[in-house]
């Protein structure tokens, strides 16, 4: 059978989007599937080639490579038509025959687990941002996000083309609307806040709407691991200082008893939840205790820490006021009594025209932001086989702004990291033959079998472990056009990613000698996500809510702080700092950081925290609204400047890489 692979792509042209090829379906029923991956967060390194030049040799191997030249020139004669619509039409076309499947697909015990990890990691986190906003403004509460919540799952789970990604309330939303209520607080002639935020949300909704009618999604192509490690640093970094906010704004609103208790709390739950992932990886009692830990750490961690505070004489000092969260006392109502309906219409005409700039900044903030969470949650670390939908989705996620403004409401948007925890959530493992049957059939990057001749070549790409092993250790390379290629999906890779991330790591002793622990398969599906998002719906009931307002701010606190010392643990750039401290007799002779010069780790991790520390440090000032901006010129910054500070070629393809797999980048091109 004739191995047929999938073309690869340059930065400055590429071929058009060939009809989207099925990946291999898994197996029915995989031996006993290990540990489910929990909390992998960073896609494998996959170091950049000449792709126009191995897709020139690739057509030329099939006869085709006048028609590829040919082409290449027909369209740098053209380059500059706009086909308006076309990336949303591809999408659209290539995702709606998955569609029945992504409900029957569902029928599945991970989407049980998945659903209520991340309900309480997208809710409880968006409420503990907004309390700032809503104590700050009075203008939001908790039924508003709560709402935001619910719409961006509705959404994305009956209308999405990526519905593994969760969007909600993030940080980045809260500290662009709380910069807008600072100026023009004290300004007594200022415009009403909730209409001016409207129209700024219009505005930004209009700039999705061209942006992704005119295919401009595309320019994700040149996003790379780069940009995504430094704007999640930032994200961790901004759990960790808001669980801080929350913990001292306690002193002035509670005793300090009770404010001491906010302390305890926070300090409990930061820690139970790594103690369950470190058991789960422990290999101590049986597997399936061992999986329950992992699915399940994080919610119990939440529900005992909120009964703890009402235990024994604490009690007296957790039902003060300003210790929970503020909730409404009736249900589906907004803060303040207003309607739901926001008249933005009403605003004065001068300030529609100031609260453009605003619109044009959040575009920036969301075309980023919301990008790159999808980019995350389908990184080349899972084995997805459907397509994705960036053109489409940015569509609807102007339609959501749009809607967010028109309610009075903060603007959902793809969320990191809950967006890939919530892919690893869904990962199910199997395991496979490492015996020499288990070279007759491998699985090409294309989704079909190649034949024996070209299973050498093909396992390197996919990276899967055959029966005569894999040089250094797993991490197969091979020679292709003069440039190193690493693999991206060894087993071995995942299991190192497991232990660094304090994920449920795989364990060799559960394991069949003959057999490899790997991926299998992605329950992808849209219930999940439309779960949680009706969970946040029922929560705006009376009954629910009076729980819900039950929560002490320190646990909530104590969140924050576990998923970003998580995000922390798992950044990239946090992965470069530990190399450059470890001992060199504890480092693998395998480490792909062993292939570049210590200095050049030092300045792309210095270059990498200096753009963390310009972003961090803008938002807290009153500049804070421009920090979007500050973002986006990573992307521009690692393409035109960082190439010419010294650093290889293959240097570069060890310090970064892309995002996601060719199978996804694909929608938008391919990848630098």
């Amino acid at each position: 059978m004739t191995s047929h692979r999938r073309p690869s792509h340059s930065s400055s042209h590429y071929p058009p989007l060939s009809p989207v090829r099925s990946r291999p379906l898994p197996p029915t029923n995989p031996p006993d599937p290990p540990l489910t991956l929990l909390h992998p967060t960073t896609s494998p390194i996959t170091p950049y080639r000449n792709t126009s030049r191995a897709f020139e040799l690739d057509e030329r191997e099939n006869g085709h490579g006048h028609e590829q030249e040919h082409h290449v020139k027909g369209r740098k004669r053209s380059w500059w038509k706009v086909r308006l619509g076309y990336g949303m039409y591809n999408d659209i076309k290539n995702r709606l025959p998955w569609y029945i499947s992504d409900w029957t697909d569902a029928w599945n015990y991970r989407v049980i687990p998945a659903t209520w990890f991340i309900f309480f990691a997208n809710v409880l986190p968006g409420l503990a941002f907004s309390l700032d906003l809503i104590e700050t403004t009075g203008q939001y509460g908790v039924q508003e996000v709560l709402l935001s919540s619910f719409m961006a799952a509705f959404v994305a789970s009956f209308l999405g083309g990526q519905p593994l990604l969760i969007s909600g309330v993030t940080g980045p939303i809260t500290v662009f609307n709380k910069t807008i209520y600072d100026i023009f607080e004290n300004k007594a002639d200022g415009p009403d806040y909730l209409h001016f935020v409207g129209w700024t949300y219009l505005w930004a909704a209009i700039f999705h709407w061209i942006a992704a009618s005119m295919n401009a999604v595309q320019g994700l192509k040149y996003v790379t691991r780069f940009s995504c490690d430094t704007f999640g640093f930032y994200v961790a970094a901004v759990y960790i200082q808001y669980g801080i906010q929350v913990i001292t704004r306690q002193f002035g609103q509670t005793s300090t008893p009770s404010a001491f208790l906010g302390i305890i709390l926070a300090i409990l739950t930061l820690i139970l939840p790594h103690y369950f992932n470190s058991l789960a990886k422990s290999g101590y009692v049986n597997k399936h205790f061992r999986r329950f830990c992992a699915d399940y750490g994080m919610p119990i961690t939440i529900i005992a820490m909120t009964g703890f505070a009402y235990w024994g004489r604490f009690d007296q000092y957790v039902l003060e006021d300003g210790m929970t969260l503020p909730t409404t006392t009736s249900s589906f109502r907004p803060a303040s009594d207003r309607p739901w309906l926001v008249k933005f219409w009403q605003l004065e005409g001068k300030w529609v025209g100031t609260a453009l700039p605003f619109g044009l900044v959040l575009f920036i903030l969301f075309y980023f932001d919301a990008n790159v969470s999808s980019l995350i949650a389908q990184g080349s670390e899972y084995p997805l086989r459907k397509p994705p939908g960036f053109h489409w989705d940015f569509f609807l996620l102007g339609i959501t702004t749009f809607i967010a403004g028109l309610l009075g409401i903060p603007a959902p948007n793809g969320l990191i990291p809950q967006a890939p925890l919530h892919t690893a959530s869904l990962v199910v493992m199997g395991y496979e033959d490492a015996s020499s049957s288990s070279s007759e059939t491998v699985v090409s990057p294309t989704g079909e079998q190649s034949s024996f001749e070209d299973r050498e070549r093909d396992v390197q790409l996919m990276g899967m472990e055959n029966g005569n092993g894999t040089e250094n250790g797993g991490q197969s390379r091979s020679k292709e056009n003069g440039m190193t290629r690493r693999s991206s999906n060894t087993p071995s890779e995942i299991r190192q990613r497991g232990r660094r991330s304090g994920s449920t790591a795989i364990e060799k002793d559960d394991t069949p000698t003959d057999k490899n622990e790997v991926p299998v398969a992605v329950v992808e599906q849209r219930v999940s996500n439309l779960a949680q998002g009706c969970l946040c719906l029922i929560l705006m009931t009376k009954p629910f809510e009076h729980v819900l307002g039950l929560i002490p701010k320190g646990v909530l606190a104590g969140l924050f702080w576990y998923m970003g010392s998580d995000a922390l643990l798992t950044s990239g750039v946090t992965e470069k700092m530990l190399y450059l401290i470890r001992d060199k007799r504890a480092i693998s002779p395998s480490e792909p950081l062993n292939g570049v010069r210590k200095s050049r780790i030092v300045l792309f991790t210095l270059i990498e925290l200096i753009g963390f520390g310009a972003t961090f440090a803008i938002t807290q000032t009153i500049a804070a609204i421009g920090f979007p901006v500050i973002i986006m010129l990573l992307v521009p910054l690692r393409v035109l400047i960082v190439p010419h500070l010294g650093f290889s070629e293959e240097e570069l393809g060890i310090l970064d890489g892309a995002v996601a797999s060719p199978f996804t980048m694909e929608s938008v091109g391919g990848s630098i």
